[in-house]
């Protein structure tokens, strides 16, 4: 992969630090990254939003690399998070680590403002002390609601309708603040419904295909024809190491970018995959979800060369047989 190399050679970055590193996106970044001879420093606090066993099993899969370091510290301990960076000299910073769901942040907004903004500061502060002028940003296309689709980067996201989606757009405004006044290169990547093997069990995706292999009643809320633009796990990754390159400050949608899929849809095609029939409790629509995502990924193409080659058929049988082949300790797991 030549953007790789480029990242590596011309960029001059070697080792990076990705936070939430036994989360979904940033356990497949580093592992990506310690395949192409990156040093990734990372960090996660393990917090039981939902099932640790997941987290548990991508930690092992990151272990195995002699090229990887795993801390135990969250993004609210500045102290813990100055002790590291002093240690390791890190090239960048990938920030995958946020409290997310947007339904949880209702009922506990305090953590995801501590996690989600906090700990964006105290990474922002440990920049300028140790001189890391490299941040990617994840952030998150719930920033949209309300907004005209396809979604655009430069739509005013100045109402957003969850504490999940307030503290990222504090964190968005924050990491703009410390590229103001101190030339950080910020590449704020605002990602759509991420998908694929070892995905988040409070995640649609995951829910259904478990749900309906153990025959269990599937919980959709709403009638099923909401729907989003489903984008493959390895599409965003490659999309954010290449945010990896000097941009100034930029957001950047990283999404399917093809009509939306409504939820039925997936579901029908998770039927075929598993060869089995969902068994559907509907439930009210949550005043905090959004109809329909769809990103405009035009500036995703012109300033990263960035586009999914992932196509959502291809996404969803690779889950689906993830799912078969581990089956032995998922179906234990919460969902």
């Amino acid at each position: 992969m030549e953007f790789l190399k480029e990242v590596r050679d011309k960029f001059g970055i070697s080792r990076v630090l990705v936070t939430g590193v036994a989360g979904f996106i940033g356990w497949r970044l580093a592992e990506v990254l310690l395949e192409n001879g990156f040093y990734v420093v990372g960090i996660d606090n393990m917090n039981k939003y939902y099932d640790v066993r997941v987290k548990e099993y991508r930690k092992r899969r990151l272990l195995k690399y002699d090229n990887f370091k795993f801390y135990q510290v969250s993004l609210e301990n500045l102290e813990a998070l100055d002790v590291l960076l002093s240690e390791y000299q890190c090239d960048a910073i990938l920030n995958m680590a946020a409290r997310a769901g947007v339904r949880y942040s209702i009922e506990n907004p305090h953590v995801y403002l501590t996690s989600n903004a906090q700990g964006t500061l105290n990474l922002l502060e440990l920049m300028k002390k140790y001189k890391i002028n490299k941040l990617v940003l994840a952030s998150t296309s719930s920033l949209y609601a309300g907004q005209p689709m396809p979604f655009k980067e430069d739509l005013p996201v100045n109402t957003p309708v969850s504490p999940y989606a307030a503290t990222k757009k504090a964190a968005e405004v924050m990491a703009y603040t410390y590229h103001y006044l101190f030339g950080f290169d910020v590449s704020v990547l605002r990602y759509f419904t991420v998908y694929g093997p070892a995905g988040r069990p409070d995640m649609s995706i995951f829910r259904f295909i478990k749900w309906i292999d153990e025959g269990q009643p599937l919980q959709l809320f709403g009638d099923g024809t909401q729907a989003r633009d489903f984008t493959y796990i390895d599409d965003i990754v490659t999309g954010t190491i290449k945010a990896l390159k000097p941009l100034g400050y930029e957001i950047i949608n990283l999404g399917g970018g093809q009509n939306p899929v409504s939820l039925n849809q997936i579901i029908a095609k998770i039927e075929g995959f598993l060869n089995k029939k969902a068994r559907i409790s509907y439930l009210p629509f949550q005043k905090t979800d959004m109809k329909e995502t769809w990103a405009d990924i035009h500036k995703a193409k012109a300033l990263l060369d960035w586009e999914p080659t992932v196509d959502l058929d291809t996404g969803l049988k690779k889950t689906v047989e993830w799912y078969l082949e581990n089956k032995d300790w998922l179906k234990d797991i919460r969902v």
